[in-house]
């Protein structure tokens, strides 16, 4: 059954009255709050399609959607679902079906198709794209964006990117650039893996740097410093997907993200921590914290902490291992920390943890190297190489996207 316009709006109405977001202490507007108050003339008498999910809220936590299908004039004629769908947590792949409360159809770009195709996109005239990105190169937010964007300027449709605060902040940049020739859907372009940028930033450098052409238009958000993690920011954190549930989640799939494409260690995935333990059967918690506080990392602490697993790696097993407790967001560098960390483990548990076990398939190596973005990390770690020569390997490119990466920043 489709609900009004009136509705929708009566409905974000009362969540407000009720305190279910915090707009008394509201920093942050973002893209789509914009849009609708002061940019509505970019939609009002268009057919439009809108990429979204349910991150894609105000302040008050109104979904976009609703928003969007709520504003007089506008004809919202398709939705499009990427990883994890359009109002839930999905798990797997994504469904074409129709929205239950628009009646609008939804197009799935995590299925047969990752992309819009031109079927998909028939009778749109501006395409909306707002989605909540957490920072890290290889979220899959990034890929579907580059994708909309390609197939926008393949099919003379606008596109038009509600911004969205980066959850870690606008500064932190670390980890190796993409090389071209790994990329993937894990892997959009050549940027850092921690980039620093917004996801209106992203497109503009994509859209400039490869020539892709597309009418873009970035509705910026209001309020929002480079400076600002998403505790700064006032609003209310919707989980991204089903492993980043809290707005510091990000930081830690940027630190053990990576290596968690290996089956050697729990990173946490299957616990109430993803992301924010190392862990196995076979480790010593106690040994291995001490070995990683001796190095004294940059605003980390790493606490023993010992856990059992209910799903993925070392699953209903004992885990001993330790947590990583970030002090300090502001000089924190995730990707180097998390190299650090597996340096420590191949060296230290060489049986146990390494590359050539049965579990580490072709498939995996070549997942490690495309959430990378290179080979050249792996093969160092192959061969023994300390962390700081890992890091150092990539300091070139890293300028180089520095130096880039400057002139598309619109905070």
């Amino acid at each position: 059954m489709r609900i009004t316009a009136a509705f929708f709006l009566l409905i974000c109405s009362l969540s407000l009255a009720a305190g279910v977001a915090r707009a008394d202490i509201k920093t942050v507007k973002p893209g789509i709050e914009v849009l609708l108050e002061k940019q509505s003339g970019l939609i009002v008498g268009k057919r439009v399609g809108l990429v979204t999910n349910r991150t894609g809220v105000d302040h008050r936590l109104c979904p976009t959607i609703d928003l969007v299908a709520g504003t007089p004039g506008v004809k919202l004629v398709a939705l499009y679902g990427p990883e994890h769908g359009i109002r839930g947590g999905v798990q797997g792949t994504v469904a074409d079906s129709v929205d239950e409360k628009t009646g609008v159809p939804v197009h799935s770009l995590y299925g047969a198709t990752r992309r819009p195709t031109r079927e998909m996109l028939k009778g749109v005239e501006v395409l909306l794209f707002d989605l909540q990105d957490i920072g890290s190169r290889s979220y899959t937010y990034i890929s579907t964006l580059r994708y909309c964007l390609e197939e926008a300027a393949r099919n003379n449709i606008k596109l038009v990117v509600l911004d969205r605060p980066n959850p870690m902040n606008g500064l932190v940049v670390d980890g190796p650039v993409l090389d071209p020739k790994f990329e993937s859907f894990i892997g959009a372009g050549p940027i850092a893996y921690v980039h620093g940028m917004t996801m209106g930033e992203i497109a503009r450098f994509f859209n400039e740097e490869w020539g892709l052409k597309a009418d873009l238009e970035v509705v910026p958000m209001e309020g929002w410093r480079r400076e600002m993690s998403w505790r700064d920011t006032g609003l209310v954190w919707v989980p991204t997907s089903p492993h980043i549930p809290e707005p510091d989640t990000p930081w830690f799939y940027a630190t053990t993200g990576i290596f968690g494409e290996l089956p050697l260690v729990s990173v946490g995935v299957g616990y109430p921590l993803p992301f924010k333990l190392i862990g196995a059967p076979w480790l010593d918690g106690e040994k291995a914290a001490a070995l990683l506080n001796a190095k004294n990392l940059p605003a980390v602490f790493f606490q023993p902490f010992s856990f059992k697993p209910y799903y993925l790696y070392y699953k209903e097993n004992e885990c001993s291992g330790f947590r990583i407790v970030i002090t300090d967001e502001k000089i924190y560098r995730p990707v180097t920390t998390g190299f650090q960390i597996m340096t420590m483990l191949l060296k230290t548990y060489p049986e146990q943890c390494n590359f050539s076990l049965p579990a580490i398939t072709r498939e995996r190596l070549r997942m490690f190297d495309n959430a990378n973005g290179t080979d050249t990390v792996r093969l160092m770690l192959e061969q023994g190489r300390p962390a700081e020569k890992i890091v150092e390997s990539w300091g070139p490119g890293l300028q180089d996207f520095l130096k880039k990466r400057s002139k598309y920043l619109l905070y």
